[in-house]
């Protein structure tokens, strides 16, 4: 089996490569705009005829998309997370090739839902933010497309390679200085928030999964039970051996809370902080997965102890 896939080198896409390299199987073929792409092409400004010429050279039978962005401006969340999918679906239309498409999603499209329920993929989507717009966008054009395609709808990834920006990335570094300067105390904000949290690499072996199925439309990929901030710093605190006590900063009802790991600010001169959890999803996210399971026969088998042993053994490596 011939997998194109593109956005090899990014968090998600780097652990699907492990994972298709090692099925003897498939003939991996990485599009992207880094140096070591085997293919160098720019999905949010290359043309739809241009990659069609390289799909009918190639011919693969998957075309995997990891590409995308989390940050940016809305204007920048839709060339990268809309335009390009977009260009992706039509040279696949244009294509002789006939390639199966799997589509990275992302659960920002659902919006908030909740507290204690779990989300189907039926759920209404409604994203609080233009990320969750950008990626829910994408996903209606692969639905749309009338191509033999799936959309794997990945909840909050988490395991090595866990960007350093993120909740739990600024968690670790937090708690790497406070034991570097040997701090008996941590004060973090915003724990509040309950996320599904799911470990990369089985992100990778449901990314294997829908590659070789026939299932189309969207599927969850979460591990099905959402963990509280706090309880993931304690659980880190725990893998770390960190024993000072962990304090959380609380504001009033509405307000806006310091980001992880930064002290308390002046109350006449409070800056506007973002919530450690920008993605427009309130409070609480939960994964149906029961989909994942029936058609994919895809479950998780990391748990997030592991995940963040692994967070951890990274950021205390760095200087």
């Amino acid at each position: 089996m011939r997998v194109l896939l593109i956005g090899a080198n990014g968090y998600i896409g780097r652990f699907v490569a492990d994972r298709l390299l090692a099925d003897p199987a498939v003939q991996l073929t990485a599009l992207g705009r880094g140096d070591d792409a085997d293919v160098r092409f720019d999905l949010a400004s290359g043309s739809p005829g241009a990659l069609t010429r390289f799909l009918d050279a190639v011919h693969p039978g998957v075309v995997v998309n990891c590409a995308g962005a989390t940050r940016g401006g809305a204007r920048e969340l839709t060339r990268h997370n809309t335009v390009a999918v977009a260009t992706v679906c039509e040279a696949l239309r244009r294509s002789g090739c006939g390639a199966r498409l799997v589509q990275i999603g992302c659960s920002a499209e659902y919006g908030p839902s909740q507290p204690g329920s779990s989300t189907a993929e039926d759920a209404v989507p409604r994203p609080g933010g233009p990320y969750g717009v950008s990626k829910l966008a994408a996903t209606e054009l692969v639905l749309g497309s009338g191509l033999d395609a799936v959309v794997l709808r990945v909840f909050s990834p988490a395991g090595p390679g866990t960007p350093a920006g993120s909740p739990l990335g600024r968690l670790a570094e937090a708690m790497r200085r406070a034991m570097q300067s040997g701090d008996g105390e941590l004060k973090l904000g915003g724990l509040g928030a309950q996320r599904d949290f799911v470990d990369v690499r089985d992100v990778a072996r449901a990314v294997h999964a829908a590659s070789l199925s026939a299932a189309q439309g969207v599927i969850n990929i979460g591990s099905g039970r959402a963990v509280r901030l706090r309880d993931a710093a304690a659980v880190l605190a725990r893998v770390a051996g960190y024993g000072g006590a962990l304090h959380e900063l609380d504001g009033p009802p509405g307000a806006l809370r310091p980001a992880i790991g930064h002290p308390r600010p002046d109350p006449d001169h409070a800056p506007q902080v973002a919530y450690p959890y920008p993605d427009g999803c309130g409070s609480w996210q939960q994964a149906d997965v029961r989909t994942a399971r029936d058609r994919l026969g895809w479950r998780p088998r990391i748990g997030l102890e592991e995940s963040l042993a692994d967070i951890w053994m990274e950021a205390a490596c760095r200087i």
